[in-house]
Formats: structure tokens, sequence, C-alpha cells
């Protein structure tokens, strides 16, 4: 639910409502009984995790081979401790 900021134009006084989209504005200050306004400001907004930039979702130029279908490499016999005959 939306978080609104009125201000009461006699008092001064300010305070937030949280109010659903269909509800009508507040018209009357809750202390002096005045009349009130909304009050906009700016939101910042923070996108966190990923998916939010352009280089997020770029599939690299260079087709990759899956490791399956790579021949590996047969690994080099290890060398004899055995002491040779002469």
């Amino acid at each position: 639910m939306p978080t609104y900021q009125y201000a009461c134009a006699d008092c001064g006084h300010q305070f937030e409502v949280f109010q659903s989209f269909s509800e009508a504005s507040l018209t009357t200050c809750p202390e002096c009984k005045g009349e009130v306004r909304k009050v906009y400001s700016a939101v910042g907004v923070v996108f966190k995790g990923s998916g939010f930039y352009k280089t997020d979702s770029v599939k690299s130029k260079t087709p990759e081979t899956p490791a399956a279908t790579t021949p590996a490499a047969a690994p080099a016999p290890a060398p004899s401790s055995a002491p040779s005959a002469e």
C-alpha cells in the first residue's frame, strides 16, 4: 500500500498516511482541522541483482564447446622409480 505525505496549510503539521490507490485524498488536518495538501517529492529507485544491465543478457560472440564433446588429453605415464638393471 502506498504511503502519502500531507502538510497542513494552516498549522504546518506534516504527516504520512498509508492509503490504497482507490481511496480519496485527505482534506482535513488531524491536529487543527485545517486544509491539507499532498506533498510530492522525488523518489530514489535502486535496482539490485542481475538482469538490470544491458550486458547481463548479452551472449558471447565466440561459441563455447561443451565439455562433454571436448576430447580429454591422455595422461602422461608416471616416471618409474625402480632402479634400472645394468
